[in-house]
């Protein structure tokens, strides 16, 4: 198959969804068109009229898998990062979205993958009739605040939660994340040896440095970071140094690569920079997934995490990014780097669903 001849199957592993649809209150059966109209003058959230994702966009791109968030940070009265006020809240919050990705499920839209079985039987119905067939999609907590207590963590479980992500922004319930310093603390311990128990995949993605090492020496599960960049290009916390990409190769861990321009582009402040001074763009995308690849000596440990409409849009996503279809410039920047068709595949999809065939196995 000569690449650019047809849409590769893209599995992106991080999507804030529910986000959207709750927060933002975007319809994403609508057009990106009829969303950015919707959105014309409106000044509560920095991206309003910029986003880039939408069910139609995401067919058109061949993206017929995700994983999908639910997101409720807990904070204090002083906090600086918005959040809400009580763990209750909090987990009321990602109820409610996890209702929106239930409704969506019965209008057709979604389907939820929870195992092996569930996940080949969509992959071969998508192939089949993608234009019309539910966008697949695993359930990942971002930051584990919501979790009030390891029986709302079974309940989690039983609807259909897979995978957690300990921390966000800031300190945590159960551990601290980007911006912060610390190890897991107590709760954050008994978590991960719940989260063991159930076969959960840990997502390290947001764990500072010292939570970061402190989880993997402890965890002894299956672990992925589905959306993180490399520190070689933009020296901030929220990024992996070379050691920690070692040694998630080491744990046979995939790495989902993000969109997000601060990320990509040294010095890109968030709110401020504009596209027209610092321009991130698909190739710094690439640099970040070949940097990772040259430090595994092989392409089974990098896939996409885009993270797009993850409270940015176009005007903070790479230049040649209008909607999420866009995912399919990728493959022939690769290919321009020497990456053979297996590579590719590979990082598009196959990394990911290897990954949940090892861990649901």
């Amino acid at each position: 198959m000569k690449i650019g001849s047809e849409k590769i199957l893209c599995f992106d592993a991080h999507l804030d969804l529910a986000m959207n649809a709750m927060e933002w209150n975007r319809d994403l059966r609508w057009s990106i068109s009829e969303i950015r109209e919707s959105e014309k003058g409106m000044t509560d959230k920095p991206d309003r009229g910029n986003g880039t994702v939408s069910f139609e966009a995401m067919r058109e791109g061949n993206i017929g898998i995700c994983v999908a968030t639910l997101i409720g940070r807990y904070v204090t009265r002083e906090s600086t990062i918005p959040g809400w006020h009580s763990q209750e809240q909090a987990w009321a919050q990602t109820q409610g979205q996890l209702a929106w990705y239930k409704s969506m499920e019965m209008a057709g839209e979604l389907k939820q993958i929870t195992s092996s079985d569930q996940l080949h039987n969509h992959l071969k119905s998508w192939n089949d009739n993608r234009d019309k067939k539910p966008i697949g999609y695993i359930l990942s907590l971002e930051g584990a605040d919501s979790i009030v207590s390891m029986h709302h963590l079974e309940i989690a479980f039983a609807n259909g939660l897979r995978a957690i992500g300990p921390a966000h922004y800031g300190p945590g319930v159960y551990a601290n994340g980007t911006n912060s310093t610390g190890k897991l603390n107590a709760r954050g311990i008994g978590l991960l040896k719940e989260m063991e128990r159930l076969n959960m995949i840990l997502d390290v993605s947001h764990l500072n440095d010292e939570a970061f090492w402190d989880a993997l020496d402890r965890y002894k599960g299956k672990i992925w970071a589905s959306h993180n960049n490399c520190r070689k290009f933009v020296n901030h916390n929220r990024q992996f140094s070379d050691e920690m990409i070692k040694e998630l190769v080491v744990r046979s861990a995939v790495i989902g690569v993000a969109l997000d321009a601060w990320m990509l582009v040294p010095g890109w402040e968030q709110g401020r920079s504009s596209k027209e001074k610092l321009k991130a763009s698909l190739e710094q995308v690439v640099d970040n997934i070949e940097h990772i690849c040259q430090l595994a000596g092989h392409s089974r440990c990098v896939g996409i995490g885009s993270d797009l409409d993850g409270a940015f849009g176009t005007e903070q996503s790479p230049e040649e990014i209008n909607t999420i279809a866009d995912l399919q410039l990728i493959p022939e920047l690769l290919q321009k780097r020497g990456f053979s068709e297996e590579d590719i595949n590979a990082i598009m999809h196959k990394n990911w669903i290897s990954f949940l065939e090892g861990a649901w196995n």
